[in-house]
């Protein structure tokens, strides 16, 4: 039997880690155990994303910084205003806050973009700005299913418990500017756990909607 490659064993951790948080997160009796895991849970994520890279050239970390720390601020400005997503606030599931907002908040959006992002750089090719809008569409997507778990677990909370669509409208917009710029940046995109990522998000936050509906 041929051996498992990095990519390969990446993927099986990446599978695993979804499901087991899974049934944490859909037995009751389990959710502040599994919930005081979820910092981890990202950092993880991140690091085998990272580690299947194909480049670390000082564009590739320029992005990396860029989309963190533009994360980041976007999401201190937007819960000390309420201007950008809607009037919300953090709770403690992702972990120390800085400013009322999560550290681990940006590592959520490299994890998101980087991994999108390699996904569409086979298609459309040399077309940035289409790559950046179906990009775009596909994470507003996943946070449409995000949400509802978000407020069930305590990540954040929404004013009158009303998830606004001025969220998902930033959402689209601020994703095209990240991917926009991310393509931008010349280093070499592939990533061969990227596709495994987002499609173990979607089923994980769908399969999550369905039973805590």
């Amino acid at each position: 039997m041929k051996y498992l490659d990095k990519a390969g064993i990446s993927k099986i951790f990446i599978i695993i880690f979804h499901v087991v948080g899974f049934i944490g997160f859909s037995i009751p009796d389990y959710h502040d155990f599994f919930l005081s895991f979820v910092p981890y849970h990202l950092l993880l994520m991140a690091a085998i994303l990272m580690a299947n890279q194909k480049e670390y050239n000082r564009n590739f970390w320029v992005a990396f910084i860029f989309v963190y720390l533009s994360g980041y601020l976007i999401e201190v400005v937007g819960v000390a205003t309420g201007a950008i997503f809607g009037v919300y606030h953090y709770g403690e599931t992702l972990g120390i806050k800085f400013l009322d907002v999560p550290l681990l908040i940006g590592i959520n959006w490299v994890i998101i973009i980087f991994s999108v992002g390699a996904i569409l750089k086979k298609h459309f090719k040399h077309q940035r700005t289409v790559k950046s809008l179906v990009g775009a569409a596909i994470l507003v997507g996943l946070d449409f299913l995000i949400e509802p778990v978000a407020v069930r677990f305590d990540y954040w909370a929404w004013e009158n418990s009303e998830i606004p669509l001025q969220n998902f409208t930033a959402w689209f917009f601020i994703v095209f500017v990240l991917l926009r710029t991310y393509y931008e940046l010349d280093f070499r995109k592939s990533n061969p756990v990227a596709f495994t990522m987002v499609v173990c998000q979607f089923l994980f936050f769908l399969g999550l909607n369905l039973t805590i509906a």
